[in-house]
C-alpha cells in the first residue's frame, strides 16, 4: 500500500482500478494517504472515480465474454427464462450497475450485468454516478476527520 500512496495520483488511480476488479483490495487505504500527504481534492475524486469506473467496466466486459449457450447448459435454464432476464436487465435491471461500488457483490453486479447483456450506457452511467458519489462521500469523510484531528478535538 506505501508503495502506491508514493505513486500519489497515479497509485489512486491504480488502487481504484484494482479494487473494482475481482482482486481483494481496497482503494480507500491508498486514497486516504494520498490525502493525508497533501495532495489535491479533485485530482484525488478524479482519479479514485475513473480508475474504479474502469475496473468496473472491465468485470462489465468480462461478464459479457460469457455466452448465453452455456448459461443454457450449465446452469439448466430454459432459453425463454433467460430471455425474460435479459429484457428485464435492458429495461431497468441496468440502473442496478449504480451499487456496484458495494463491497462483497458489487463485483457480481457489474459480471452478471455485462453477461445479461445489460444495456451498456445505463450501466456505464449508473456504475460511473455510484462510484464517484461513493469517493465524495469518503473524501469528505476524510476531510472532516482530518479538520477535527487537526483541532485537537
Amino acid at each position: 500500500m506505501e508503495f502506491l500512496i508514493e505513486y500519489g495520483y497515479v497509485g489512486v488511480f491504480i488502487a481504484s482500478f484494482l479494487a473494482a476488479t475481482v482482486l481483494p483490495f481496497s482503494s480507500e487505504v491508498v486514497l486516504t494517504g494520498v490525502l493525508l500527504a497533501g495532495a489535491s481534492y479533485w485530482p484525488c475524486m478524479i482519479a479514485a472515480t475513473l480508475g474504479n469506473f474502469l475496473g468496473g467496466m472491465s468485470c462489465y466486459w468480462l461478464g459479457m465474454l460469457g455466452k448465453v449457450e452455456w448459461i443454457e447448459k450449465y446452469l439448466k435454464l430454459d432459453s425463454a427464462k433467460l430471455h425474460r432476464v435479459q429484457h428485464w436487465i435492458e429495461g431497468k435491471g441496468s440502473w442496478m450497475a449504480f451499487f456496484v461500488f458495494l463491497p462483497g457483490i458489487g463485483d457480481f453486479i457489474a459480471v452478471a450485468l455485462g453477461f445479461l447483456r445489460g444495456n451498456v450506457w445505463i450501466v456505464a452511467f449508473s456504475m460511473f454516478m455510484g462510484k464517484a458519489i461513493r469517493y465524495w462521500v469518503w473524501m469528505e469523510f476524510v476531510y472532516e476527520a482530518m479538520e477535527v484531528m487537526s483541532y485537537g478535538l
